[in-house]
């Protein structure tokens, strides 16, 4: 528990940073995030490039939000930050998808390369994974997000959440990772319906 404390307490020592209008603060995040918007981004088709761009749109959306004070402290920065950033990038392919139009050859796969209709199948279990990781509630949430998108060891997870053991977090992981599949199989089924 006491780790949760000091994990808030930076996170509080951060935002008063950005509030006064401290830029290393901003560069910290960004580089505390890129690798999960980097992971993001590139299993969805981005370059590099959309990753820089993602992720400064994110750091533009807090920065605007803290400094108008709409921003509410209700999740960890590296949560809101990836949550800005899904969106942001999930509108910019989705008004890409509408703006491509679809010749003949473009439904053959070339070398291996997947089809509109398998990217459009991935996007959609993407889009599936995404909701339902936002209606799973903690501790899985936080669990599965630092596990799978901050790639953290289990004994950093049992650290960071308050766990006993790096055992206890392997079983909770199972536990919250059974219970995500359901909810995506869930949500697939009732599209295909």
């Amino acid at each position: 528990m006491q780790t949760q404390f000091y994990f808030f307490n930076e996170e509080s020592k951060l935002l008063d940073a950005l509030r006064n209008g401290n830029e290393h603060a901003l560069a910290d995040l960004f580089h505390q995030n890129r690798k999960s918007i980097a992971s993001l981004v590139m299993r969805n088709h981005g370059s590099e490039d959309d990753v820089e761009d993602i992720l400064q749109e994110a750091l533009v959306v807090l920065w605007e939000r803290i400094h108008s004070g709409s921003f509410e402290y209700k999740a960890k920065l590296s949560t809101f930050i990836y949550a800005t950033a899904k969106n942001i990038w999930f509108r910019r392919l989705s008004r890409q998808r509408r703006e491509v139009s679809i010749s003949d050859e473009s439904w053959e796969s070339a070398s291996g390369e997947s089809t509109p209709l398998e990217a459009l199948e991935e996007n959609e279990r993407v889009l599936a994974v995404q909701q339902a990781m936002e209606q799973i509630g903690n501790p899985c949430h936080d669990l599965l997000l630092l596990y799978y998108w901050e790639e953290q060891s289990m004994e950093e997870i049992a650290q960071r959440l308050g766990f006993a053991n790096a055992d206890t977090v392997k079983s909770k992981k199972y536990q919250c990772k059974k219970t995500l599949e359901h909810m995506v199989k869930k949500a697939l089924g009732e599209r295909h319906e």
